[in-house]
C-alpha cells in the first residue's frame, strides 16, 4: 500500500496540469474519449497489453471486475491475461478502490506509461469507468494492443446518468438487453430504465397474477404506419411475450456487474389497458378490455375507487422489489385521463370521503397510497412530472419530461429530480430532415440539440444544485421496429447525453465532440452497433432580404469538406458550383447540395430543399395571439419561403393551442393580389386539428378588410393546402383567421385538452 500511495503522488503532480494546456495544440489532439474526461495529461510512452501482462486486483470486490477487463482483452482480439494479487516490476495493470486518493463518487484516476497501467478508482464503479476509457484508448489488437500513454483524473457530473428503454411496444430479446447495458457502461451511464408495462404489453413476469403473462403481455396486432395516418393500418400478426422472473435476475446481475442500477417502471394509474385486459375488475367499467394495438393514451385506467387495485399493485410491487434491489421504483403517473373516474361510483365515493377537491387530487391520493407502500419496503417511488398535480407525493423523486417546469416545481418543493424534457432527450424523435430517414414519433431532435442542453440553465437558485440529481434519455419502441432501428436511433445521441452529464460544461464543445465521435466509429463498428453517422450532414438557414429574395447559407462540420450546389433541379457534382458563401434566391427553385471529400468523392446524403418566391416573402407579419412554444418559430415564419413537412418537425409550422390565428401581412406597399394559398395540419391523433372556418380578407389601409374567401371543411387527413385564385384586387394588407376549435370533443384523441391549430406558409401572388 504505501508503493501504491507513494505512486499516487507522482500521478497528482502529473495531473495537476490542465487540460485546456492539452487542448491548445487543437482538439483534433485529444483522444476519441466520449464522455471527455475532466483532466488528461499525455505521457512520454505507451504501454502494450501482450499475452505475458498481468491483471492485479488489489481487492477481492474487484474480481469481476477483473474478469471484465479480461473479457475486453479478448473481445478485441487479444490473449487472456492472467490474474495476480500483487502489483511487481512491470507489465500489468492494477486495479485498486482507494477513496482518499480519488475523492469523489465513481471517480477515477488512469495512469499509463510504457511499464504498467493503473487504474485507482473512488469505488468499484469507478475503476469500471476507468477501465471503460482504457477500451477507447487501446487500437491494434491480437498479440500486442497498443494503449497510449496518459494520465487521466476523472470524475461524473450528476450522479444519476441514466438511459430508458421502452419494451412494452416492441419487445426486444435478453441479448439485445445486454448489449444494450454494454453500451451503458463503455459510455459511463449508471441507471437503465426499463419501462416494463404500459397499454400495449406487459412484460413482466409476476406469478401470484398468471393472466398478466397469458392475457396482458399479447397484443392481436400492431399498427402499421404512424398513428396520424387514418385510416390506421394494422398487421393483422399476434404479439408479444414477457421476460421471466429467472431472466430479469440475470439481468440485474449482469447490469450490477457493470456497475448499472436497473430501476423498473410500473406504470400506474394511467396506461394500464394491458392489465385491465388481464383483470378487468380492476377497471372503472368491469370490461371487457383490450391489450392496446396501436399508440397514444387511453381513458381506461385503474379505478382509484377500487381496494382491490391497490391490492393488485402492491403484491405486483411486492415481487418487482424481490427482483430488483435498486433504491428507486419508477410507478409512471403520466398522462391518465380523468375520463372513467369522472363518472365511476367507486371513484367518486372515494373522493367524497377524503374529501378531494378534483380528480387531480384523486391521483395524487393514488400516487402516494403508493409511495407510502413502497416506502414501507424501504424504497421510493420515481414518478413523471404529472404526480405534481393534486399534490406531490413526500418522499417521491420527480422525472420531468413536459419541458422543464415541472422540475423547477419539484425543487422548489425540495425534491429530487432528474431532468429528461423531450425536446432535448427523446430518442423516439427524428434525428434529421432528411427524407431518407426511418419513420419516427414526430419532433426533431438533432445531435447537436442533444449536447446543447444545459439542465436548468439560467437558475441561480443554489437548492437547484442539491436536489438536480442529472439526466436521462428516453427510447420509447412504438417505432423501433428491430434492434437494428433502435440502435440508429439511440446512437449517437446517447453519447453526446452521456458527456453533458459527466464532463464539466465549460469543458463540452461540440466540434471537439464531432471529432472524438469520428474517432469512435471503429469502436462502434466492433461494437456492430448501427448508429446514425449521418451527423456531418449539410444544413442549411435562410433570412429574407429586400425585393423578395432569399439569402441561403449551407454548412456542414464535415472536416474539410467541399460543398457542390444547383438551382436547376439537376443533381449535384463534383464539378458543379461550389459554395463558398451565402447563396440569393430570387425565383422559385430546389436547391440540391452534395459534400465531397478531400479525393471529390461524396460523403454524405444528397440535400435538397424547395424555395418558394413570392410577394409576401420577408415581409411584416403581426399576429393577435401568441403562438404556443412549441411551434412559434417566428411570425415570419408564415412567410419565408418555405413549406413546412407532414413531419411538422421542421420548425416552419406556427400553432396555436386553444387560440384562434389572426395574422395581418403587410406587402409594404399596394399591390395587385389575385393569388393566395397556404397549408393546415390536420391530424386529430397528434391533437392537431384543421381550423372550424378559415378567412382570407385584404385591405388598402389596415383597417377596412374585405373578405376574398372562406372556408368552413378540412377532409385531408394531413396536409390541406388552399390554393384560391382571387378576383385581382389593390391590397397592401393580408389578413388571415383561423377559428380554433377549441377544446377538444369527447370520444377524440385527447378529449377535454387544446386542440392545437397549425398553419404555415401564406403564399401571396
Amino acid at each position: 500500500m504505501k508503493y501504491i500511495r507513494t505512486y499516487l503522488v507522482m500521478i497528482v503532480a502529473l495531473i495537476a496540469w490542465p487540460l485546456s494546456i492539452w487542448a491548445q495544440a487543437g482538439s483534433a489532439a485529444l483522444p476519441a474519449l466520449i464522455p471527455l474526461p475532466v483532466t488528461i495529461t499525455p505521457t512520454a510512452d505507451a504501454f502494450y497489453i501482450t499475452p505475458a501482462t498481468r491483471i492485479v486486483a488489489g481487492q477481492a470486490s474487484l474480481n469481476k471486475i477483473a474478469g471484465l477487463l479480461n473479457g475486453y482483452v479478448i473481445g478485441y482480439g487479444g490473449k487472456s491475461l492472467s490474474k495476480t494479487a500483487v502489483a511487481a516490476g512491470s507489465d500489468f495493470i492494477s486495479l485498486t478502490i482507494d477513496s482518499t486518493a480519488v475523492p469523489y463518487k465513481e471517480g477515477y484516476l488512469l495512469h499509463i506509461d510504457k511499464k504498467a497501467i493503473r487504474c485507482i478508482g473512488h469505488d468499484a464503479g469507478g475503476v469500471l469507468h476507468g477501465l471503460q476509457t482504457l477500451r477507447q484508448l487501446w487500437s491494434g489488437g491480437g498479440n500486442s494492443i497498443k494503449v497510449p500513454g496518459y494520465t487521466i483524473d476523472d470524475h461524473p457530473r450528476f450522479a444519476y446518468r441514466g438511459m430508458a428503454l421502452d419494451v412494452s411496444r416492441h419487445l426486444f430479446p435478453v441479448s439485445f438487453i445486454k448489449k444494450y447495458i454494454d453500451l451503458l457502461a463503455l459510455y459511463k451511464f449508471n441507471t437503465f430504465h426499463w419501462h416494463l408495462t404500459d397499454d400495449q404489453g406487459w412484460r413482466i413476469e409476476i406469478k401470484q397474477y398468471p393472466k398478466l403473462q397469458s392475457v396482458a403481455a399479447w397484443r392481436n396486432e400492431t399498427l402499421i404506419g404512424h398513428k396520424k395516418e387514418l385510416p390506421h393500418r394494422f398487421d393483422g400478426k399476434r404479439y408479444g411475450g414477457y421476460y421471466t422472473q429467472q431472466q430479469i435476475k440475470e439481468v440485474v446481475q449482469y447490469a450490477a456487474d457493470r456497475q448499472i442500477t436497473i430501476i423498473p417502471e410500473i406504470e400506474m394509474p394511467g396506461h394500464a389497458s394491458a392489465a385491465l385486459a388481464a383483470y378487468p375488475a380492476l377497471g372503472c367499467t368491469g370490461g371487457p378490455y383490450t391489450t392496446a394495438t396501436y399508440w397514444g393514451v387511453f381513458d381506461d385506467v385503474y379505478c382509484a375507487g377500487n381496494d382491490s387495485t391497490f391490492v393488485f399493485l402492491q403484491n405486483v410491487l411486492d415481487e418487482v422489489m424481490a427482483l430488483f434491489p435498486s433504491a428507486y421504483i419508477h410507478i409512471g403517473g403520466d398522462e391518465c385521463p380523468k375520463t372513467r373516474w369522472r363518472v365511476c361510483a367507486k371513484c367518486q365515493q372515494r373522493k367524497r370521503a377524503l374529501r378531494l377537491a378534483d380528480e387531480h387530487a384523486l391521483q395524487s391520493y393514488f400516487i402516494q397510497r403508493m409511495e407510502q407502500y413502497v416506502n414501507s419496503k424501504g424504497r421510493h417511488i420515481i414518478g413523471w412530472d404529472e404526480i405534481l398535480e393534486g399534490g406531490l407525493a413526500p418522499n417521491a423523486t420527480v422525472m420531468s419530461w413536459r419541458g422543464e417546469e415541472g422540475g423547477k416545481a419539484a425543487i422548489a418543493q425540495h425534491h429530487r429530480v432528474i431532468m429528461t424534457p423531450e425536446t432535448n432527450c427523446y430518442f423516439d424523435y427524428y434525428q434529421s430532415l432528411y427524407n431518407e430517414e426511418p419513420l419516427a414519433a414526430g419532433g426533431f431532435t438533432p445531435l447537436q440539440k442533444v449536447y446543447g442542453y444545459e439542465p436548468l440553465a439560467g437558475n441561480t437558485d443554489n437548492a437547484t444544485s442539491d436536489y438536480l440529481a442529472g439526466v436521462e434519455g428516453q427510447a420509447w419502441s412504438e417505432y423501433y421496429t428491430s434492434e437494428k432501428q433502435a440502435a440508429y436511433m439511440i446512437f449517437p445521441r446517447a453519447m453526446a447525453l452521456a458527456e453533458l452529464a459527466w464532463t464539466p460544461t465549460k469543458q463540452r464543445n461540440y466540434d471537439n465532440f464531432l471529432n472524438r465521435l469520428r474517432g469512435e466509429a471503429r469502436l462502434l463498428k466492433q461494437e456492430k452497433i448501427n448508429y446514425d453517422a449521418h451527423f456531418d450532414d449539410i444544413t442549411y438557414t435562410s433570412a429574407p432580404l429586400q425585393n423578395n429574395v432569399l439569402q441561403i447559407n449551407l454548412q456542414s462540420s464535415y472536416p474539410g469538406g467541399e460543398i457542390r450546389f444547383t438551382t436547376d433541379n439537376t443533381g449535384p457534382t463534383s464539378q458543379s458550383a461550389l459554395y463558398t458563401s451565402a447563396v440569393e434566391i430570387k425565383n422559385t427553385c430546389t436547391v440540391k447540395a452534395l459534400l465531397f471529400n478531400k479525393k471529390h468523392q461524396p460523403a454524405g446524403r444528397l440535400f435538397q430543399q424547395a424555395f418558394r418566391i413570392h410577394k409576401a416573402v420577408g415581409a411584416a407579419v403581426t399576429l393577435q395571439n401568441k403562438p404556443m412554444d412549441r411551434f412559434n418559430p417566428g411570425n415570419t415564419t408564415l412567410v419565408n419561403g418555405l413549406f413546412g413537412s407532414n413531419r411538422y418537425n421542421d420548425n416552419q409550422w406556427l400553432g396555436f393551442s386553444g387560440n384562434d390565428l389572426q395574422a395581418v401581412i403587410d406587402l409594404g406597399k399596394e399591390q395587385t393580389v389575385q393569388h393566395l394559398s397556404l397549408e393546415v395540419l390536420n391530424y386529430h391523433w397528434q391533437r392537431m386539428w384543421a381550423p372550424v372556418t378559415l378567412q382570407l380578407l385584404a385591405s388598402k389601409d389596415g383597417a377596412h378588410y374585405s373578405e376574398l374567401y372562406r372556408q368552413d371543411s378540412f377532409p385531408v387527413n394531413g396536409i390541406n393546402r388552399l390554393d384560391v385564385p382571387v378576383t385581382p384586387v389593390q391590397a397592401q394588407y393580408i389578413k388571415v383567421i383561423g377559428t380554433n376549435k377549441g377544446t377538444i370533443p369527447a370520444g377524440e384523441y385527447g378529449a377535454g385538452g387544446n386542440a392545437l391549430l397549425l398553419i404555415d406558409e401564406i403564399v401571396v401572388e
